[in-house]
């Protein structure tokens, strides 16, 4: 696997380099020994997926707070997503910037989110799922999110036309959350 970093110090694409022969290819998706040697919480307790049956779905913006903040290794293993980050970390130089990435089951592209970032995707295409695996136990009391659409993060994203959870479409202001 080849380890690239983002724009967003501690935010991490990682490629598949697969062996290919005539049945098809095999791959390492996650070394824990490759992980941690760049510093990346390596040790993921759940994984859990999504199925989105519809495109222009969107997920997001979650988070969880500590003490149960999660990393997350997210990846598309059906149709395709544009999946976003955002650092949410006040000491950051990039504390409000965002990171856009697109994952499909074509590209084998995974993405490490670290811990106290906010994630969330829109599918590009119908039937897309997506697989998380995830450094923390889901805490629901401790579950979080930032408005797709806030003005403080100004994402740009692929499609206006959405299928979403009023949750999702009805956070807070991140400013008015900050005070």
């Amino acid at each position: 696997m080849r380890i690239t970093e983002t724009t967003l110090k501690g935010a991490f694409v990682i490629e598949l380099e697969p062996f290919t022969d005539v049945r098809g290819f095999f791959a390492c998706a996650w070394s824990d020994q490759e992980a941690e040697a760049l510093g990346l919480r390596g040790h993921f307790v759940e994984t859990l997926i999504s199925f989105n049956e519809k495109k222009g779905t969107l997920r997001g913006m979650h988070y969880q707070a500590a003490p149960y903040g999660q990393a997350k290794l997210v990846r598309c293993t059906r149709g395709s997503i544009y999946d976003v980050i955002i650092d949410l970390r006040l000491e950051s130089p990039t504390f409000k910037h965002w990171f856009p990435l697109e994952m499909s089951a074509e590209n084998h592209l995974m993405l490490y989110v670290p811990v106290n970032f906010a994630h969330g995707f829109q599918t590009l295409e119908d039937n897309t799922e997506v697989t998380y695996q995830t450094s923390t136990y889901y805490a629901p009391d401790y579950g979080r999110g930032v408005r797709w659409n806030d003005p403080a993060f100004k994402i740009s994203w692929p499609s206006d036309d959405l299928i979403m959870l009023d949750r999702d479409r009805n956070y807070d202001d991140f400013l008015a959350q900050q005070r």
